[in-house]
């Protein structure tokens, strides 16, 4: 079965195929109190509509005496305790029913997750996203309160499945005096750490409405040491001269202080 709607972030029309249990080619492991919980080359990924894929595991490339039985039960979930080094973490583990000698572990929960030698944060990464950073020439000119923040001939510009696109400029041509450091940190499997900027304009703090990645992963290696703006947090975009549409998407802008 395949679901078609029109994605609420950028506008464009996406088809979700149906639920896929696949085979991952990844050697996959999960540290937990200490030392390795899962050590597999035989995960699945889940994948669902509008849902982050997910790995299950074998129950036999899960050490022995992590998963503790929990009386909790949705549906046809079971739920599991782990345990592990003195560590403990309740319902942080479930099989399915219709998947029977599997077992997903939550992913906040766990201390570090590693596909092949290199550690992945916030979720499993998807074969099927793919992240294209390419330099251009266009001129970007990014506008709060009337004052330019920034604005360049060479930005790079990043395009991520289902997102829209984001324009990375270099320090140089961003009004840096109007910036200030946020404690804000966000990351992504696919670009990395994340350290946030607020601008003060006018005497208005307009709170996280940039970012950088000091260290990106290998594969966004060319948006290191870049300024890109939230456009839904700003008041005008201007791309090649020509002022853009409101871009509405879950990161709206914040209130000011």
């Amino acid at each position: 079965m395949t679901l078609e709607e029109e994605d609420k972030v950028t506008g464009i029309r996406r088809s979700f195929e149906g639920t896929r249990f696949e085979l991952s080619p990844k050697w996959v492991r999960v540290r937990f109190g200490g030392r390795f919980i899962v050590d597999s080359q035989r995960a699945h990924l889940l994948y669902e509509p509008r849902r982050l894929p997910v790995y299950y595991f074998p129950l036999e490339d899960v050490a022995d005496g992590v998963l503790a039985q929990s009386d909790r039960r949705d549906g046809t979930r079971a739920f599991y305790h782990v345990v592990s080094g003195g560590s403990r973490a309740e319902d942080t583990a479930w099989s399915f029913d219709e998947r029977p000698g599997f077992v997903a572990f939550r992913w906040n929960e766990m201390d570090a997750w590693f596909e092949e030698d290199e550690e992945v944060f916030v979720h499993a990464k998807d074969p099927y996203h793919r992240v294209d950073v390419l330099r251009s020439t266009r001129h970007i000119r990014f506008v709060l309160d009337g004052e330019t923040l920034a604005e360049s001939h060479r930005p790079v510009v990043l395009f991520e499945t289902g997102l829209p696109p984001r324009y990375y400029l270099p320090l140089t041509d961003v009004r840096m005096d109007l910036f200030e450091r946020s404690e804000t940190r966000t990351e992504c499997p696919y670009k990395g750490e994340a350290e946030h900027l607020s601008a003060r304009v006018g005497g208005t703090l307009h709170a996280d409405v940039a970012w950088t990645y000091k260290l990106p992963t290998p594969e966004s290696a060319k948006i290191q040491g870049l300024v890109a703006f939230y456009q839904e947090r700003i008041d005008e975009t201007y791309i090649d001269g020509e002022l853009q549409p409101e871009l509405v998407t879950p990161w709206a802008r914040r209130p000011t202080s």
